[in-house]
C-alpha cells in the first residue's frame, strides 16, 4: 500500500495528470464553454475618476460601465454596483421585442395594437401604437399585451435560452409584470454582455428579428455616430418601491463600438433625465461624443 501511495504522489504521475487536464481543456469537446472564457478576457478595467466626479456633481448614487470594443477595454465607476443585480424594468423591452417578433405574436415593428381605452400615467401611451412607437415611448401596456400573447412557458423558454439576468420570471400570473415587479434582475455588467451579443448577432434569433430591434433602438443618429439605447425606471409611479434608473445601449462611431450601462438611484423626476446626461458626459470623457 505504501508503495502505491508513493507512486501516485510521484512527480511523474502529477505531471501526467496536469498534462491530461490541459489537453482536455484545449480540445473542441472541452467542458469549459468558450463563451465563459470570452466573458472574462484579460483586458484593462479602468476606474475613471472623471466618471465619479460627474455622479458627485449630480448628487447621484449609481454606477456606469462602458466597454470599448476595438481596444477591448472597460471603463467604469462603482465596480461593486456594476456586478450587483437590479430589476430590469423597461430595459427588458429589448428582449421582449426580440421574443415577440421571433415567435410572430406581432408581425413587424409597424403593426399596430389597439389601445384599450384605459388612461395611464403618460399621455403618449394613451393611443394605438406600433412597436417602434411603443419602444420609444416605453409603453407598458403594449409590451404587456405582447407578453401575454407569448405566454408563460414560451417566455420562460426564451429567457433561459438567452441566459438573460437571473432568468426568473415568477409564476404564471406574473407573465405581464415580472419585469415590473422585480422578479427578473440583471447586473450592469450582464447588460453589457447581452448588448454585445445583440450587436454581434450572437443571440438565438433570426437576422431579421435582430435587425428590426437594432433599428427601433436608435435614439440618436448623426453623421458622426449612432446611439442604440433603452431607458428603464423601476418603481415608476409607485412611491412605495425603491426607484432604480437604467440607460443601456451602444454607440457606433467610425470603426468602433462603445457599449454602456448606467444604473442609478432615482430620488426625484430630475434624476430620470440624469441617466442620459451622466452617460453622455462619461462618453465625452472618452472623446466618443
Amino acid at each position: 500500500m505504501n508503495k502505491i501511495i508513493r507512486f501516485l504522489n510521484s512527480p511523474l504521475i502529477v505531471l501526467i495528470c496536469v498534462g491530461f487536464i490541459l489537453f482536455q481543456i484545449t480540445q473542441p469537446g472541452a467542458t469549459i464553454p468558450i463563451s465563459n472564457l470570452e466573458d472574462k478576457p484579460s483586458i484593462n478595467v479602468v476606474n475613471n475618476s472623471n466618471f465619479e466626479t460627474h455622479f458627485k456633481n449630480f448628487g447621484i448614487e449609481g454606477s456606469i460601465i462602458i466597454y470599448d470594443l476595438k481596444n477591448q477595454q472597460f471603463f467604469e465607476h462603482n465596480s461593486q454596483r456594476n456586478i450587483t443585480p437590479f430589476p430590469v424594468a423597461s430595459t427588458f423591452k429589448i428582449l421582449n421585442s426580440l421574443i415577440s417578433l421571433e415567435t410572430k405574436v406581432i408581425p413587424d415593428e409597424t403593426s399596430v395594437l389597439t389601445w384599450d381605452g384605459i388612461t395611464r400615467q403618460l399621455p403618449t401611451w394613451n393611443r394605438d401604437l406600433n412597436m417602434r412607437e411603443a419602444f420609444k415611448a416605453s409603453a407598458v401596456w403594449f409590451y404587456q399585451v405582447l407578453a401575454r400573447r407569448i405566454g408563460y412557458e414560451e417566455m420562460q423558454k426564451w429567457v433561459k435560452m438567452v441566459g438573460y439576468g437571473n432568468q426568473q420570471i415568477g409564476e404564471k400570473e406574473d407573465i405581464d409584470k415580472f419585469w415590473l415587479n422585480g422578479k427578473l434582475q440583471i447586473t450592469p455588467t450582464e447588460q453589457i454582455q447581452f448588448l454585445r451579443r445583440l450587436y454581434n448577432n450572437d443571440l438565438p434569433f433570426s437576422e431579421r428579428t435582430i435587425s428590426i430591434v437594432k433599428d427601433i433602438m436608435i435614439m440618436e443618429k448623426t453623421p458622426q455616430f449612432t446611439i442604440h439605447a433603452k431607458t428603464g425606471w423601476f418603481g415608476y409611479g409607485d412611491e412605495g418601491k425603491q426607484q432604480i434608473g437604467w440607460y443601456v445601449g451602444y454607440l457606433e462611431k467610425a470603426d468602433n463600438v462603445y457599449f454602456f450601462a448606467t444604473n442609478i438611484d432615482i430620488r426625484n423626476d430630475k434624476d430620470g433625465a440624469a441617466r442620459i446626461e451622466l452617460t453622455r458626459l462619461c462618453l465625452k470623457d472618452l472623446s466618443v461624443l
